[in-house]
């Protein structure tokens, strides 16, 4: 009875310490279970966020390339789009050799020299209208022929006054224009308020001269076309009187670097001599 006992407590502990080396693996087991949970976090629970593109305005230093229409003619010219209207002027006069003061630009409109290329709505490929006139254009008005460049140089040389002069008396022969305006001999006065009319140029046809100091140009008219020359570009003013008619002026604007670029106006009114020479070569402040 006494081994009896003795087994069934032997029994018994072993069975105490399986059930304790069982449970002391349940909790190691879900110890190492917790601690994958916690190293290895599923993707469930954080879930991934796809990257996105993010659009980036354009800048303000992009180059747009736009067509220019001139003469009938396509140009096409880049430029950034930030560039004034009178930066791209300045541009164009590079390009295609027209004084960016005698540039008109359109594009739905007429476009202001403080305008933005980009704040007026220009793109890429956009068609922007030009109207203007060269120094060329201009000195071709005046005709000059080899003929007359031999005569300028001949009368030079001898002094011979402007009135006495070959190329002249084509025009001063005519006698003044019935609608000339009254010139005044040994009289200073400012410019009037009206443009100079009734005077001819070198091919005999009526010219007129109006002074824009707003805008520091000189316009010269004719029937055909009007041409608007801005001040610094006239790079002298040169005068005498007409024997016989000593109220009024032989006048030579001179648009180029020889004598030969001379546009020349018969018939201007004596009294104005003085005043269209300083508002021409830069004293015009006073009459403004």
């Amino acid at each position: 009875m006494n081994f009896v006992m003795l087994c069934s407590s032997s029994i018994l502990l072993l069975g105490t310490e399986n059930d304790s080396k069982l449970s002391n693996m349940g909790v190691e087991n879900h110890t190492k279970e917790d601690r994958a949970d916690c190293s290895e976090p599923s993707e469930c629970k954080i879930p991934k966020t796809e990257p996105t593109e993010v659009e980036t305005p354009a800048s303000s230093n992009e180059v747009i390339e736009v067509k220019v229409v001139y003469n009938k003619n396509k140009y096409d010219v880049s430029a950034p789009a930030n560039s004034t209207i009178a930066e791209f002027k300045k541009q164009l006069q590079g390009l295609l050799g027209v004084p960016d003061s005698m540039q008109k630009l359109m594009y739905k409109g007429l476009l202001q020299d403080n305008q933005s290329l980009s704040s007026i709505g220009i793109t890429k490929g956009a068609k922007i209208m030009l109207v203007g006139s060269t120094l060329n254009d201009v000195l071709a008005v005046s005709s000059v022929t080899k003929q007359d460049v031999a005569e300028l140089e001949k009368a030079t040389n001898v002094k011979e006054p402007l009135c006495r002069q070959k190329i002249h008396r084509k025009v001063l022969d005519k006698g003044p224009p019935e609608d000339v305006m009254p010139g005044i001999k040994d009289l200073k006065e400012s410019l009037p308020p009206i443009p100079l009319s009734g005077m001819l140029n070198k091919q005999g046809g009526k010219v007129r001269l109006t002074f824009k100091l707003e805008a520091d140009q000189l316009w010269l008219s004719t029937k055909e076309r009007t041409e608007k020359l801005p001040m610094g570009s006239i790079k002298n003013v040169v005068s005498e009187p007409i024997e016989g008619h000593e109220e009024y002026h032989v006048m030579g604007l001179q648009l180029g670097p020889t004598e030969a670029s001379r546009y020349w106006v018969y018939w201007v009114p004596a009294q104005y001599i003085d005043a269209i020479k300083d508002v021409v070569l830069g004293k015009w402040q006073q009459y403004f």
